[in-house]
């Protein structure tokens, strides 16, 4: 292995885990925050990265949405990049279809305009600190797993092989996942778009709005500010279909900026261009024995609606505190299993609704372009369909499977509660659960945290360290209470 860092910042050469740990695969938004969870839980880490030290300035996410940021704010971290940001209250997807966020029902109502780089620098930070162990410029070349743990086969920069032997292993290493590959798991799929442009350019004027995108005939183009002058362009033209190796010049750029938002804003300056293709795959499985998949390695989705990131982010959020209690001896029987359950079915709605998005917004046919303003009416007009599609974007509409029988707000995610002790996203940054009551009341909770209703309110809610609720009731039985925390090994 090579440049491997420990808390203190050294470079050493180190096994990682003493295998009672995780090792992560992919030093990328998904891996930063599912390692640094871990970490502060706790649980040894190692984080393997092909890359080298150093956050790269060339992502291609530029928003966070409003469920991430609830998970962000449960970190403590959220405030931060609010203040590195700009908030945008209507996200436009293409011409006539925008939706206002401004009315979500949460402490952040707004898409926050943001790279994927200001996200990993933090994330980064806040692993270091943990106690995340770097792995940088390693790259993982075999895998195999056993009955008590996994043993991941790396190769440093200079040639040296190693062993990382652990507990468990994630990969979050992306669209050509070593981990996924090295497990046997298929990638089934199809390159929706081929031969989109990308380019960071400084502009000579402004665009009109915060986030520009347009889509018109054959052209379709998207513009983002980056903090430091610099300007995002993602364009595509539909004649000029070509494989990603091709020269890309400015001119082109404009060309098809031009076609789409009706002048180029005068760009120049640049300092990067690239073609990509954008793919729609997932992967069938999440978890493969004590292997699972994450972010861009699990499921892979076109740049609509810049769900991307913030789906992969939601995934960590939800493993992060499952694999925190199986390593630490205190996770209930199938927990492992649920983080499939509950992620497959939202990575795949991710996959169709983005994959809806930008067809759409290519549509090349008149009557398909018709199709699109009647869905935009629709969609804008009918306020079941509004509040659908704004909670699915967003992410604050997803909910887990419950229980037959379960109280009707479990598997849903709970809002920033107002608490006599705080917000709940504040007191859920202890990474345990909470155990909200009403005022008054006292129970003993084990290991999850006891909080009240700033309110009147008399519903007793179990949430998860995830934020999503565990189990609920509106009886004051203490004995239900306790079969709760006993099931959710709270006690």
């Amino acid at each position: 292995m090579n440049r491997t860092t420990g808390d203190e910042g050294t470079t050493e050469n180190a096994a990682g885990t003493d295998g009672g740990g995780v090792v992560v695969v992919g030093a990328g938004p998904t891996g930063l925050l599912l390692a640094g969870d871990l970490a502060a839980a706790g649980v040894p880490v190692t984080l393997v990265e092909k890359r080298a030290p150093g956050i790269s300035n060339l992502s291609r996410a530029m928003v966070v949405h409003a469920r991430t940021l609830e998970q962000l704010d449960a970190r403590g971290l959220a405030d931060e990049l609010e203040a590195k940001g700009e908030p945008l209250g209507r996200l436009r997807l293409f011409d006539r279809f925008s939706l206002d966020l401004v009315r979500l029902p949460s402490r952040f109502p707004h898409v926050l305009v943001l790279p994927q780089y200001e996200v990993e620098r933090v994330l980064e930070r806040r692993a270091a600190e943990a106690g995340v162990r770097f792995a940088y410029e390693t790259e993982v070349v075999g895998l195999t797993q056993d009955a008590d743990g996994v043993s991941i086969e790396v190769r440093g920069a200079e040639g040296g092989p190693g062993t990382l032997r652990a507990a468990y292993a994630v990969g979050a290493d992306g669209l050509r996942s070593a981990v996924r590959e090295a497990v046997g798991l298929p990638f089934p799929g199809r390159s929706v778009i081929r031969s989109l442009v990308l380019a960071d350019v400084r502009l000579a004027e402004p665009p009109p709005t915060l986030l520009t995108v347009n889509a018109v005939g054959d052209a379709f183009a998207f513009i983002a500010p980056f903090a430091d002058g610099y300007h995002r362009v993602i364009g595509w033209n539909r004649a000029r279909d070509v494989a990603d190796s091709e020269p890309l010049g400015l001119d082109e750029v404009k060309e098809i900026v031009r076609a789409a938002l009706g002048r180029d804003f005068g760009m120049h300056d640049p300092r990067w261009m690239s073609r990509f293709h954008s793919d729609e795959r997932q992967a069938p499985e999440y978890r493969v024995g004590r292997v699972f998949l994450a972010g861009d390695a699990a499921h892979i989705h076109s740049p609509a609606g810049g769900q991307g990131m913030n789906t992969g982010l939601q995934d960590a959020a939800n493993l992060s505190w499952k694999l925190a209690a199986a390593v630490n001896g205190r996770a209930p029987s199938g927990l492992l299993d649920t983080y499939h359950a509950e992620r497959h079915p939202v990575g795949k709605a991710v996959l169709r609704s983005s994959g809806a998005l930008v067809r759409l917004a290519m549509a090349k046919h008149p009557w398909t372009r018709g199709a699109r303003a009647v869905l935009a009416a629709l969609v804008q007009g009918v306020p079941a369909l509004r509040a659908k599609a704004v909670g699915q974007i967003t992410g604050i509409g997803f909910a887990y499977p419950a229980p037959r029988g379960a109280h009707r707000l479990v598997g849903r995610r709970a809002p920033d509660l107002a608490l006599a002790e705080g917000r709940l996203h504040e007191v859920l940054r202890a990474g345990e659960f909470v155990l909200v009551v009403p005022r008054g009341v006292q129970h003993e909770a084990g290991r999850a945290v006891v909080a009240h209703w700033s309110s009147g309110r008399r519903t007793t809610l179990l949430v998860r360290p995830d934020g999503y609720v565990a189990w609920a009731t509106e009886e004051e039985d203490a004995e239900e209470v306790r079969a709760a925390l006993e099931r959710s090994a709270q006690l």
